[in-house]
């Protein structure tokens, strides 16, 4: 058996751009671009969503009216060589455009996965800290569940600043006070 495969529209000999996002397929991957660099990942699983859906509900719930909360897919797009789609982000209001959020949010949080973990500990971690989103939240949606808070120091760099698992309570104070409790993210996953 051989499989054949489709060109895609890839740049060669130079950065992707936005433009070259939107000539990927519609199949279900998640296509992001940071300094010109593509990152394709899979579908994500239903541990992944259920913990990302929940705790956007719960920061929703928090939220000032000033300021949104949005889950992806949402363009964050700051540059035509960077566009990425955070699981969760918290911007402001006034930021926000109806394609894309053109500025650097207030929170940006990813759920970890086996396909993602290593650029979401390394590659976006220091896209989200050069651009200088303030708050940077990682989701470990295995049971029992985990939280890493990192936000940026007085240099612009960020600091692991919590580290919860379980039933463990994380205080949130930046972008807005909210209690998030890394097990109760998960409670969808259990069976009724």
């Amino acid at each position: 058996m051989t499989a054949m495969t489709e060109p895609i529209g890839l740049a060669e000999g130079r950065p992707f751009t936005v433009h070259d996002l939107e000539a990927m397929p519609d199949d279900g991957r998640r296509y992001e671009i940071i300094d010109g660099m593509l990152l394709v990942t899979p579908a994500p699983g239903w541990s992944h969503q259920e913990m990302s859906l929940e705790l956007c509900t719960v920061l929703r719930q928090a939220c000032p009216r000033s300021l949104r909360v949005l889950i992806a897919p949402f363009a964050l797009r700051t540059a035509v060589t960077s566009e990425v789609q955070p699981d969760v982000l918290v911007a402001r209001y006034d930021d926000l455009t109806e394609a894309c959020l053109p500025v650097a949010p207030l929170l940006v949080v990813e759920a970890l996965s086996r396909s993602t973990q290593l650029n979401d500990r390394n590659t976006k971690k220091a896209h989200y800290e050069r651009l200088g989103v303030r708050s940077y939240w990682l989701l470990n949606p295995v049971q029992p569940g985990g939280l890493e808070v990192h936000e940026l120091d007085e240099h612009g760099h960020y600091q692991l600043i919590a580290k919860v698992t379980g039933d463990e309570v994380f205080s949130a104070q930046q972008p807005f006070p909210v209690e998030v409790c890394p097990a109760r993210l998960l409670d969808g996953l259990r069976p009724p």
